[in-house]
């Protein structure tokens, strides 16, 4: 692993309670083009555990975020989430199901993951129809997607244009 400069000017940040190298591990293996750049434990004489994470960093797909185990202090809640663009539904289908392994379901395409973290999977096709459709049917659409947990672009197209 090998620290690499971040053209980012704004990079997520998250804190674990003792899952943060766990979590790494997990988001690199679901996302192509992820690696870990960055594992530093707290090791003996501080006050964390030894074996946690004192600074990771990992790349997602492009996106640095850093991460690190500092105790059950703060929680993720759903103000707070990774909007994932899926070119179509097999995109949708691949990524609700490993980021929703361990986790939760939630409503209009949100989950929870294992750890704890919200993610929203939203497919190309309802990012365009909200862009560049009709009024009446994207409200047609929406009504729909409220009754959805996974996000099923078959049955968002057929309520778009019933």
């Amino acid at each position: 692993m090998s620290v690499v400069s971040n053209p980012q000017k704004i990079t997520p940040f998250l804190w674990f309670d003792g899952q943060a190298e766990a979590a790494m591990n997990y988001y690199t293996a679901v996302f192509p083009h992820s690696s870990i750049t960055r594992l530093n434990k707290w090791g003996a004489g501080t006050p964390f555990p030894a074996e946690w994470v004192m600074a990771g960093t990992m790349i997602l797909n492009g996106l640095q975020i850093h991460a690190f185990d500092a105790g059950p202090q703060f929680q993720f809640n759903e103000s707070i989430s990774f909007f994932v663009h899926c070119k179509d539904q097999e995109e949708v289908d691949y990524y609700w199901s490993k980021l929703c392994a361990g986790g939760s379901e939630g409503q209009c395409g949100w989950l929870k993951d294992q750890f704890g973290l919200s993610w929203q999977i939203v497919p190309e096709y309802l990012g365009q129809k909200m862009q560049g459709g009709d009024p009446h049917r994207i409200g047609q659409m929406m009504q729909a997607l409220g009754q959805m947990k996974k996000l099923v672009i078959a049955e968002l197209d057929a309520a778009y244009n019933a």
